[in-house]
């Protein structure tokens, strides 16, 4: 792909670059990455050797680029590895270009990583991820709420917070057709209980919420120990931490070293596993239902089906 092809000229990355690197840089490769929907996701290449990922959304004013800079901050200030920021911009009329333009991290994904490893190395590899998240979980607030660079509503109640995110997803969901009648009641009835089901004694405490494999690096060191490079992607909240182990587990991204390893310092109580898992991982499926169609109807069906001995 060239930056025609993405509706972005070379003059524009090459601009893009000189802010960050110098008027004598040199840009020599421009390849495409993994990105969303929205934003463009590609790596440049320098010809002095240096490489920056961009993220960049043409003709249109995006604040999210803004948001990641400021939550990259955060889990930066937590003590996670996480790609240094370099620049960011919010696009205007005159200049309509949003991006952020960070460092390249050299790794694969986790998945990748764990066909690479031996089963020693990626249980070594799961208590150090363990040991980031819990790192991460430390970090609290007085109220629950997303995290922006700008101003966010802020929620006294967990529940309430909750339910303001999934709400407009469980809409879309309903209104689509997409799930039978009988599972969309279902939804309904859990939905109506949602205060109920989702309600904790802990506190706010900052979560990435979106760690799955893809979203984590992971490297070999010099000792031949694997280890993690990079969290990226946040989308981070302060929010009931129960909610990002189990989208973790939901997805497989964790193994029972990693649990092993988590509960010794931080308990899961059994209204965890017995209630509130199988709350968490339905929402998030009905969220990836909406975003990714039919891929996870059968995930989301079943889920629905283990609510079903529940509510």
């Amino acid at each position: 792909m060239t930056p025609h092809e993405v509706d972005i000229s070379w003059e524009v990355l090459r601009e893009i670059t000189r802010q960050w690197a110098g008027d004598g840089a040199e840009l020599e490769s421009v390849t495409p990455m993994v990105g969303g929907s929205i934003n463009t996701t590609l790596a440049l290449g320098l010809k002095d050797g240096r490489k920056a990922v961009l993220k960049i959304t043409p003709h249109r004013i995006d604040k999210a680029h803004a948001d990641e800079a400021w939550q990259l901050t955060l889990l930066r200030e937590a003590g996670l590895p996480v790609p240094e920021v370099y620049r960011y911009k919010l696009g205007t009329l005159e200049d309509p270009f949003s991006y952020i333009l960070m460092e390249f991290i050299e790794g694969v994904d986790l998945a990748a990583a764990r066909s690479a490893c031996s089963a020693g190395q990626f249980d070594a590899l799961q208590i150090e991820l363990a040991d980031l998240v819990l790192r991460l979980h430390e970090k609290t607030s007085p109220h629950y709420m997303r995290v922006s660079s700008g101003e966010a509503k802020t929620y006294e109640s967990w529940p309430i917070c909750y339910r303001s995110i999934y709400e407009p997803i469980w809409q879309e969901v309903e209104k689509s057709g997409i799930l039978p009648v009988k599972s969309r009641k279902q939804v309904g009835r859990v939905h109506e209980r949602l205060e109920r089901l989702v309600c904790h004694d802990d506190r706010p405490r900052l979560t990435h919420w979106d760690i799955w494999s893809t979203n984590l690096m992971a490297r070999q060191g010099e000792d031949g120990q694997w280890h993690i490079a990079a969290f990226l992607d946040p989308n981070c909240k302060y929010a009931h931490f129960e909610a990002e182990l189990a989208y973790m587990e939901l997805f497989h991204t964790v193994t029972p070293a990693f649990m092993k390893t988590y509960q010794r310092a931080r308990k899961l109580p059994p209204e965890y596993h017995r209630l509130r898992k199988p709350v968490y991982q339905l929402y998030s499926l009905l969220n990836h239902l909406r975003l990714f169609g039919t891929e996870y109807l059968k995930a989301t069906l079943a889920a629905i089906e283990r609510m079903g001995r529940i509510v």
